[in-house]
């Protein structure tokens, strides 16, 4: 039996991630949180997983484990010291982000990545898009979407190529668990490419209301932001602008078999199976 811890595995790739590993059949699943009594997830063995107490975090005979980058300035240190503590046949699979090489101050993002694949673990890295769960998430657009009509987004003009987190979650699974996969930086998209009208537009179909995409200032975006976040977020929209997050890939459909699902099957599966139109539950 294959055990695999999976870090954050209340969020919203760690949810569908270890439910799929699960059918997998002949995987111990460990759900690692910091408040693992709060884990119910059948088949999952909730464990304490905590960024700021290594003690006790439970890498003892762990096969591989699905690491979903803290965004936070210490994270590269933070990784490297964890690994460290796996055993060294490990297979790491990291969540990171499209196009790491440029992301946070003094290549934050990519010294993440430097700390996985020099680690000495064999390590796949997956980077994908925004995802879709940013609409059913109180935390960023829901509200807005659903009671004001609107979509505040400093794009710039540029598109996005959302991707499902289930789909990020799909190629997860089979790193985690299927050979050719070390050694691998999957770029992960959505099928399609929209702008943010256009998005909007899928959204005002949603909600029964109209919906307007409304262009920000990154300034206007970031407002109430301050420190390590808000470097995060400005640097992440000007990303947006130059079209980092346009680009649309065939990595999921190759490596689980299936086309990735599109913003508005997404968004109408959302409606149907929720207490009212994208009231998704925050993870």
């Amino acid at each position: 039996m294959k055990r695999v811890l999976v870090t954050g595995v209340r969020g919203k790739t760690g949810v569908p991630l270890a439910e799929l590993l699960v059918a997998r059949g002949g995987v111990e699943v460990l759900g690692g949180s910091s408040t693992p009594d709060t884990v119910a997830l059948d088949g999952v063995h909730p464990v304490r997983f905590d960024w700021d107490d290594p003690a006790g975090r439970p890498t003892d005979g762990v096969d591989a484990v699905y690491l979903v980058r803290p965004d936070r300035p210490d994270a590269p240190e933070l990784i490297g010291d964890l690994l460290e503590g796996l055993p060294l046949d490990t297979h790491v699979v990291l969540l990171s982000e499209r196009d790491a090489d440029q992301v946070g101050p003094d290549g934050w993002a990519l010294r993440a990545e430097r700390a996985v694949r020099g680690s000495g673990r064999s390590w796949t890295i997956l980077r994908p898009s925004w995802f879709m769960q940013v609409f059913t998430d109180p935390r960023f657009y829901r509200d807005l979407v659903a009671d004001a009509g609107e979509l505040p987004f400093p794009s710039g003009g540029s598109s996005i190529a959302w991707i499902d987190a289930r789909d990020i979650a799909a190629v997860a699974a089979r790193a985690l668990l299927d050979d050719g996969h070390a050694g691998r930086v999957h770029e992960l998209s959505g099928p399609e490419s929209l702008t943010l009208p256009r998005t909007a537009e899928l959204l005002g179909r949603a909600v029964g209301h109209p919906v307007v995409h409304r262009e920000l200032t990154i300034d206007d975006a970031v407002a109430g932001q301050d420190g390590f976040d808000r470097e995060l977020s400005v640097l992440t929209f000007e990303r947006v602008r130059d079209g980092v997050f346009a680009g649309v890939t065939d990595v999921v459909e190759r490596v689980t078999g299936r086309a990735p699902q599109t913003l508005e099957a997404f968004l109408d599966d959302a409606s149907t199976h929720s207490s009212g139109p994208l009231r998704g539950e925050p993870h």
